[in-house]
Parts: structure tokens; sequence; C-alpha cells
């Protein structure tokens, strides 16, 4: 290989690509010298810069510290000091803000059928589920695991989760009764929100009957799932009659829905209490549950949706390939785009 080729060469790439100048003079961040100004501040003054940043969110109280952090001990805290609501800065801050019937989420099934939905929908279905679970005993600090296809019911479960200070533990879709299991019994969730099926690649999926073979795993561990709400998408419907209904602990998540009302108080939480739990793969060994805070997580995904992705919420329509059972779908589908509106 010539000197010039070769891997150290390589790996110092000093040559740019600039974008088109109509997409670069739209950009949050314009040229490459704005980012090295705001790189160049974002290390030498953290704490300014991102309390500069977070005077854009709603907060029901301000920090007392920015950040601290002990590398050796592993801790590591944001905005302590602070109370806030993650659903509300997704959802509430953008319909005070004039933006109720602004596009929020669009859907595009596996049939092709296409659905959007506005802030104000949005929020509606995340406070009747808010509300649900309330009725049926769940409250701050109860870990709900959530076992759901890819479809527009499992981000509202996720925001339901936030609004009332429920941590969630989502589940990928395409695990199975094991894994599912496996997370049940290491975060002791005794509630579950799955759906009786899910399309994926034009077959049906049974995600209610893989979601019962994992209850019964849990039970002999000794973790009870006291409850499961089942959102009616693809299968044998629900409700009594249906295929393993087990009365008294399967709940009609539409119907129980529509009984709700439509405004949920949203719980007042501190920064550093838990937004959700979400699990390591296990390739390579035991699942590890990774805990992920509420202010920090938020500002951050939210920042980086805005100037990694240059999202725009009065011109983007932001679509991310990634599934929700992952950090990527929890950050650049659900959190972070709406987060920033």
């Amino acid at each position: 290989m010539a000197e010039r080729e070769s891997i150290e060469n390589l790996l110092d790439e000093q040559r740019r690509f600039p974008p088109p100048e109509p997409i670069a003079s739209e950009a949050h961040i314009t040229d490459f010298e704005q980012y090295q100004a705001m790189w160049k501040r974002s290390v030498e003054d953290p704490d300014g810069f991102w309390a500069e940043i977070a005077e854009e969110f709603e907060w029901y109280r301000k920090w007392d510290t920015v950040s601290s952090w002990d590398f050796v001990k592993g801790e590591i805290k944001w905005f302590e000091g602070a109370q806030l609501n993650v659903s509300v800065n997704c959802l509430d801050r953008h319909v005070a803000a004039g933006r109720g019937d602004s596009p929020a989420i669009s859907f595009e099934a596996d049939d092709g059928e296409s659905t959007t939905y506005t802030f104000n929908e949005v929020l509606e279905q995340v406070c009747r589920l808010g509300n649900l679970l309330r009725a049926n005993g769940v409250a701050k600090g109860d870990r709900v695991t959530i076992y759901m296809p890819m479809i527009p019911e499992l981000a509202f479960a996720l925001l339901a989760c936030a609004r009332i200070g429920a941590p969630h533990s989502v589940v990928f879709g395409g695990f199975s009764a094991d894994s599912l299991a496996q997370r049940i019994v290491d975060c002791t969730s005794d509630v579950m929100i799955t759906t009786d099926a899910g399309m994926r690649g034009g077959r049906t999926v049974p995600l209610k009957s893989i979601g019962d073979a994992a209850v019964k795993l849990a039970a002999a561990k000794g973790v009870e799932v006291r409850c499961v709400l089942v959102n009616h998408r693809a299968g044998d419907g629900v409700g009594v009659g249906a295929p393993d209904w087990v009365e008294g602990r399967d709940i009609d998540m539409d119907a129980g829905m529509a009984s709700q009302e439509t405004v949920c108080e949203p719980e007042v939480l501190d920064a550093e209490d838990p937004l959700f739990i979400l699990y390591t793969s296990g390739s390579t060994g035991q699942p590890k549950g990774v805990l992920h805070t509420q202010a920090g997580y938020m500002i951050w995904t939210a920042t980086t949706a805005k100037y990694v992705f240059d999202l725009d919420p009065e011109r983007d329509l932001h679509f991310c390939t990634a599934d929700i059972g992952w950090i990527t779908g929890h950050s650049y589908i659900v959190y972070g785009p709406l987060a920033m509106g």
C-alpha cells in the first residue's frame, strides 16, 4: 500500500464536504465556524452551555446545579433540584404554543394505511391511557413493561408512563416469551401493556399469546403480573370471550381508554427520577437494564435531534427507521423529536 494510503493516513481525514448552499442557509448551524464556536463553548463552559439550552423547556422548578459527576464512582447527575414532566415538554408545551393542530406522529401500517395524529390528538390519547393506568393502581415509581408492535399506541404508552411517573421497560416485539419474562423479572414489573397481535412483513405475530407465556414464566420466578392492558390490532380480539383472556387480570385497553377523562394531571418529577429502563440485547451475556433519568435524557435527545438531524418543526417530517424497542427508537422516534416539537 502506498504511503499516502496507509491506515494512519486514512484515519487522519482532513477533507470537508460542505452541504449545498440552499440547505446550509436554512440549517441551525450554517457553517463549520459556527459549529466550532458552539463546540468550544460546550467544553469550556458546559454548565452554561446546557443551562442555556435547558431554558427552552418547561420546568416546575429550576435547577440548583446543572451537573455534577464523579467518574471514579460512576455518579453523574444533571439538573439536580429541578422538577419537570417529560410528557408535558413533548406535548402540552407545543399545544400551549398554538401548535395543537400540527402533526405530531405519522404512522404507516404494514398494509400501507396511513394515519396522522396532531399534538392535540396525541395528548388526548396519552391522558386517557395515563388515567387508565392510574385507575388500575399504577403510581409513581411503578415499573410498566410494554410489549407492542410499531404502532402509535406504543408511543402513547411511553408518554403515558412518563406522564404519571411510572418508568417503562419496552421489550422489542420480536423477542420470545423467555426474553420478555427475563426483563419482567429483573425490573419486578407487575403491569404489562401489549397488543392482541401485530403485523410484521405480512404475517401475524401473536404478541398476547407470547406475553401470556412470559407472565407464566415470570410467576414461576416469583414475579406476579397482576394487570395486562391489551390493545386490539390484528389478532382475535380482546375482552371476555377472546382466546386465553384472563378475567380479573386482562383489561381491554381500547374500551378502558374510551371511558377515561381526556385530562390527566402530570406527575411532578425530580430531574434525576427514573424515566425508563431499557435492556441491552443480551447477546454477550445477561441483559442489563440501563436506567435513564428525566431531565438529562430529554434535553440531550431534543438537542441532538435539533442539531445532528437539523430538524425544524416548521419545516420537517422526520422518519427514523429504528424500532422503539431499542434506544435509537426511544430517542429519535419518540422523545427527541417530540420534545423539540
